[in-house]
């Protein structure tokens, strides 16, 4: 019976080693965290970037907690939001995430070993993908990801972690300090502050609020109201995380609208079928009503499409029988300005395709134009380059500084006629959405190659002529679906299409989804909002009530339906539409519409 002592201990020795194995196992998983930030989006995309802004937090349908990733792959996007994690070399770590959707990928790059990811071809609910990988001897940082793929619709991420070792972060950068406000307008204030040592970028705050990034010392805070105060704060941001918030400046917005365009405040801009005659029939200049304030005579056109040599052939008596003379024209147009109104002449249009591929088609174009508005007495220049017109070159990359000859000598030939004709003289743009709008996603043919070259072509010209721009109004017709600020697409057919797509100008946006690289907002007074007259002059038409819609949500934030926009715009300039001639076919019901709201 005493040999049941020595048992005993040896039980109690190996109780008390397993028990001693179990506590250093649980010491080593009590090391591991979850190092993923924000991994349930509770705060929006804080600590995640999304590739051509595909990604938004959402707060239905969600795993766990109030908030989600929805993300939307869109052309050669298959929208992957990631974040760079600090961790540990020679170290395991464990990767997990709930998503839904189709072809729904989650995954590690830069592990410094083997790179790893997993992915579900259908999860109609929420369904768990878990990975794990190893660290390489030297790696002190990896990049965790989920993406979607090419054309297969939205999908859904939530509760992701990375669950290990965590690294060596360091400390957050310094509080920036010298923050100053610089040039004001009435719609923007720019900023500039000093350096900060390890910092790896910076955040802008107005009025406590985060309202974009930067990567340098500097930037201009847009969509702002005129005459308004906000108070701006800078932090700096590094791995570790970010610093506090500087010292506040204040700045207000000017009250100016730029140049004298002498422009009512709110104003309706149409295009008058000069050349050619449809089943819109002909109208004469002298008897377009009092209402209309911009007249744009279509069309201008090239002898060819690289000739830069235009010419305006008013419609002949064979097509249009009631044509006036050309005396009765260019008294028409006196008239017409005596009574305030301006009338200009709009080059292109869907048939005149104009590619001023050299310096002397730029040349030609200035001359021939020149001609035109000398002979008619007219006010000024309406670009309404559509097609093939405008494409950017391969290499052409950014809007701010453009290569493309086609863009580059139509800048130079619009900036010639502003300087020969004088502050009076005005200039206007009708782009598509396509070549605008669309460049939040895409510009010109990416990164990658394979997009579109003309994607997003006009935003170089409208750039590089903010200054001179009298008025710009996109064509909101005719469109496909586009992305909006919101990052869901909006389509033709009612007011969201409309205040989604002039919300995009009033306030500006990154262009390709690059934050650091910024298309600016134009002032409101030199928007307005193009229009199909009737549901004869092209797809996209609104009834009056939607477009009365359209003004409440931009002037007055009311009736904005779901779109919520960035601002609140009363001297927003007005209406264009296609066209007057389309107009008086449907009685007036778009001059109706505009003379019932302004007054």
């Amino acid at each position: 019976m005493d040999r049941t002592r020595p048992v005993l201990a040896v039980f109690a020795a190996a109780a008390l080693a397993v028990s001693g194995i179990t506590a250093l196992s649980s010491a080593a998983r009590a090391a591991d965290a979850d190092l993923a930030k924000n991994g349930g989006f509770e705060a929006g995309l804080d600590s995640w970037t999304c590739s051509a802004n595909s990604g938004t937090a959402v707060k239905s349908p969600v795993h766990g907690g109030s908030s989600a990733l929805q993300a939307t792959p869109a052309g050669n996007d298959y929208a992957q939001c990631a974040q760079t994690v600090t961790v540990q070399p020679n170290s395991q770590y464990s990767l997990a995430g709930y998503v839904r959707g189709s072809y729904v990928y989650l995954g590690a790059s830069g592990t410094g070993t083997t790179d790893v990811s997993t992915w579900t071809q259908s999860a109609p609910d929420w369904q768990q993908l878990t990975t794990s990988f190893r660290t390489g001897p030297s790696t002190t940082k990896v990049t965790i990801y989920t993406h979607g793929w090419y054309a297969t619709g939205a999908y859904y991420a939530d509760d992701i972690s990375l669950t290990g070792p965590a690294g060596t972060v360091g400390q957050p950068p310094a509080t920036p300090t010298g923050l100053t406000a610089g040039a004001v307008t009435s719609s923007s204030v720019a900023l500039s502050w000093s350096a900060v040592t390890g910092a790896t970028g910076y955040a802008i705050y107005r009025d406590g609020v985060k309202v974009q990034t930067a990567s340098g010392t500097s930037a201009t805070v847009s969509g702002l109201s005129a005459a308004t105060s906000y108070s701006f704060q800078v932090t700096a941001v590094n791995d570790a995380g970010e610093s506090a918030k500087s010292t506040a400046v204040t700045a207000k917005t000017s009250t100016s609208s730029g140049p004298s365009t002498g422009l009512p405040t709110h104003a309706l801009v149409g295009y008058l079928h000069a050349s050619f005659a449809n089943g819109s029939g002909y109208t004469r200049l002298a008897d377009v009503p009092d209402s209309w304030d911009v007249i744009d005579l279509a069309f201008g056109e090239p002898t060819s499409a690289t000739s830069g040599d235009i010419r305006f052939n008013r419609c002949p008596v064979s097509e249009c029988a009631n044509v006036e003379s050309d005396a009765d024209f260019k008294a028409a147009v006196k008239a017409k300005q005596a009574a305030g109104k301006k009338v200009l002449i709009s080059i292109g249009g869907a048939n005149g395709q104009v590619q001023l591929t050299t310096t002397a088609a730029r040349d030609t174009f200035v001359s021939s134009v020149s001609n035109i508005i000398d002979t008619y007495g007219l006010d000024g220049l309406d670009i309404d380059f559509e097609g093939h017109s405008l494409s950017l070159d391969a290499s052409d990359t950014n809007f701010k500084s453009p290569t493309t000859p086609v863009v580059v000598n139509l800048i130079s030939a619009l900036k010639t006629l502003k300087a020969k004709y004088g502050s009076k003289f005005v200039l206007s743009m009708a782009p598509e959405t396509f070549f605008v709008q669309m460049g939040y996603q895409f510009y010109g043919t990416g990164k990658f190659g394979g997009q579109d070259p003309r994607c997003g072509a006009y935003l170089p010209v409208i750039y590089a002529l903010r200054d001179d721009l009298t008025l710009l109004h996109v064509q909101d017709y005719n469109s496909g679906p586009i992305m909006g600020l919101d990052n869901q697409y909006h389509t033709m057919g009612g007011a969201d299409f409309h205040i989604a797509m002039t919300d995009m100008l009033l306030t500006g946006f990154p262009v390709a989804g690059d934050t650091n690289n910024m298309f600016p907002a134009l002032r409101p007074d030199q928007i307005a909002i193009g229009m199909p007259a009737s549901v004869n002059a092209g797809n996209g038409y609104v009834a009056p009530a939607e477009v009365t819609k359209t003004l409440d949500c931009l002037t007055k934030k009311v009736s904005c339906g779901s779109y919520t926009t960035h601002g609140t715009w009363p001297t927003l300039r007005g209406l264009m539409t296609w066209s007057i001639n389309w107009d008086r076919y449907s009685n007036w019901e778009f001059q109706k519409t505009f003379d019932g709201y302004f007054g």
